[in-house]
């Protein structure tokens, strides 16, 4: 993402990673360590402006203003859930926004970040599958997230950092924009920006089997799979997805994922919907395909949206799920539903996307009845 400044065109530093900020760097005529120095100003103390950038030298300093921009998706709406939950809805460009959401707990607080504008795989259940797709995010587009909610946020906290995880399971198949979640993720863990460790960050993804394995030689945090159902019938239904990669390959790739990491395990994410994939049958199927998976099951109740077909499982229905699973020796949690009421939940991030698909808003059938 560049800006035009007077006719000129300036370089967008959220853009770039440390590497490239060197490069930068370097066609400036300045050492390498400069970028360390700026990065520093941009992430841990969130200055956008170069004069105020007093480490570096007024000459340089006068440069960057010349050459180059600071520049985060803007702010459109700022929510706040009766919870705490709170969800920005970003402007990314002419036509499109994303959606952004901040979960504070007693001990964390999770920043939920979009990787594109819409989704393309066409989750049944998912709100933002119904909205279609435009295209994927920048890094600076990604990065600016956390780099916005952040000043926002430490602006009225004294000490440290008020966000101490970052999830990748917004808006969008973050494996899909791969090259510049990556690139954005780096920046998460780079000590001079964020300084987040692998296990504090997470990435959330539908099944891209390939791109698992190469998440796990370029740069292996934690890892969420969206799985949904314990059978390719279901699956297929629920997770258009699963007829390129079924259940075996994916599960495969997940094992080759976690190997060797010590206490490695496979966050498989597991919405609950009435009447579809929430019976003891499940249950136990779902309990057979994980055996012998480093695993850990996460059950989320359905959370509604507009034009949905499918409803929430019951809380008796949900709890006799988890009995099952945690029986035969899965770790087991049900999700709490967060945020809601100001549809910030899990599956429900709309935003505003500009579908180049055509198919938003189609209705889909529900898929009672399936294996």
């Amino acid at each position: 993402m560049e800006s035009t400044r007077e006719g000129t065109r300036s370089v967008n530093l959220l853009n770039l990673d440390r590497e490239a900020l060197q490069a930068f760097f370097a066609d400036l005529g300045e050492k390498p360590f400069r970028a360390g120095q700026l990065m520093q100003w941009m992430y841990r103390h969130g200055v956008d402006d170069f004069a105020a950038m007093t480490t570096l030298g007024k000459s340089l300093r006068s440069r960057l203003q010349q050459a180059a921009v600071i520049e985060a998706p803007r702010v459109l709406k700022d929510e706040v859930g009766a919870d705490g939950t709170r969800k920005w809805l970003l402007q990314i460009d002419g036509v499109n926004a994303v959606e952004m959401v901040f979960i504070p707990e007693e001990d964390r607080g999770t920043l939920c970040v979009s990787s594109q504008v819409g989704c393309g795989l066409n989750c049944s259940f998912c709100a933002t599958g119904m909205e279609g797709f435009n295209r994927n995010l920048g890094v600076a587009e990604i990065i600016g997230q956390l780099w916005r909610a952040s000043r926002i946020l430490n602006s009225t906290h004294a000490g440290d950092s008020v966000i101490t995880n970052v999830v990748m399971m917004g808006m969008g198949e973050p494996l899909l924009n791969f090259n510049n979640v990556v690139s954005a993720t780096r920046l998460l863990m780079d000590d001079h920006a964020y300084g987040l460790s692998k296990r504090r960050i997470t990435l959330s993804t539908a099944g891209l089997v390939p791109l698992i394995d190469r998440l796990r030689e370029t740069c292996q945090v934690s890892l969420a799979v969206s799985l949904h159902a314990p059978n390719d019938a279901l699956r297929d239904v629920l997770v258009p997805l699963n007829r390129k990669y079924p259940i075996r390959e994916l599960l495969a790739a997940c094992r080759r994922y976690v190997a060797g990491a010590p206490r490695g395990k496979v966050t498989f994410e597991y919405v609950m919907l009435e009447g579809v994939n929430d019976e003891p049958r499940h249950a136990q199927q779902l309990a057979r395909l994980l055996a012998g998976v480093p695993a850990k099951v996460n059950l989320i109740p359905f959370n509604p949206f507009p034009g949905t077909l499918y409803r929430r499982s019951s809380p008796r229905i949900i709890d006799r799920f988890r009995e099952i699973l945690l029986r035969s020796g899965l770790i087991t949690v049900t999700r709490r539903p967060r945020g809601d009421d100001i549809a910030a939940a899990c599956g429900q991030l709309a935003g505003r996307v500009q579908d180049r698909t055509r198919r938003a808003g189609r209705q889909r059938p529900l898929a009672v009845g399936a294996p």
